[in-house]
């Protein structure tokens, strides 16, 4: 179902969106050999349903919580290194040769059950030369990370071994879902880069984002993905 439209002629929500992205403009990433830019995205900025899904989540959440709902964003890396640039993002699997948009690994979304058909799957894209859909409405991007070649090439290294649990779940016990945001804080904290200046913008979210914090953390500290008492 579409958005509903307003007096103009535009859908309510897309001026939010705009408006935001317009508070809170991209800009053009610095030039740099060796580089790690993160963009924040509007949650569904370019699919109604999963934007409609997602308003729907944080409204609930805030509510169990008694705050404000906030703005939900999704988070994405564009990598510069030896092998020139690449896009690092988790997405629904798509129709076509997984190799031509740099997917690297893929797991069930919502239950293992489900996960044996192709709508029911994320993949993890680590793309040479790729794009970043709705890159036109991030906001506050890209944060630039890092510019240290070996934090780059950490974070790389990674992402052959990122964790594929079930989206949507905690089967790894990190007190919150595993999902796109998970990821990213999962490769940015392992790559060695710091996360403590890491926020999503003013009055948004990452839903996800601590359950990579907390994975990561647990194996740099020598322990496995999921605690012995899990």
């Amino acid at each position: 179902m579409n958005a509903p439209v307003g007096e103009q002629g535009h859908s309510p929500v897309r001026s939010e969106l705009r408006s935001a992205a317009n508070a809170h403009p991209a800009r053009s990433a610095p030039t740099a050999v060796h580089a790690v830019d993160l963009y924040w995205l509007p949650l569904g900025a370019g699919a109604s349903v999963v934007r409609f899904n997602g308003r729907v989540y944080e409204v609930l959440h805030a509510a169990a919580h008694r705050r404000r709902p906030a703005d939900l964003y999704h988070a994405a890396l564009e990598v510069r290194g030896p092998d020139g640039r690449l896009i690092i993002e988790l997405t629904p699997v798509a129709a076509g040769d997984p190799a031509s948009r740099g997917a690297v690994c893929s797991g069930p979304v919502g239950s293992r059950w489900l996960g044996r058909f192709r709508h029911f799957r994320y993949e993890l894209h680590c793309w040479r030369n790729g794009t970043i859909p709705d890159v036109d409405q991030a906001v506050a991007s890209p944060h630039r990370l890092t510019e240290d070649p070996q934090r780059v090439s950490n974070l790389l290294d990674a992402v052959a071994t990122t964790p594929t649990p079930v989206w949507g779940r905690d089967e790894l016990h990190a007190g919150e879902m595993w999902n796109s945001n998970s990821v990213i804080a999962w490769l940015i904290t392992r790559a060695g880069i710091p996360t403590g200046p890491v926020h999503p913008p003013p009055n948004g979210r990452a839903p996800g984002w601590s359950a990579g914090l907390i994975v990561a953390h647990r194996q740099q500290h020598g322990g496995s993905m999921v605690p012995a008492d899990g």
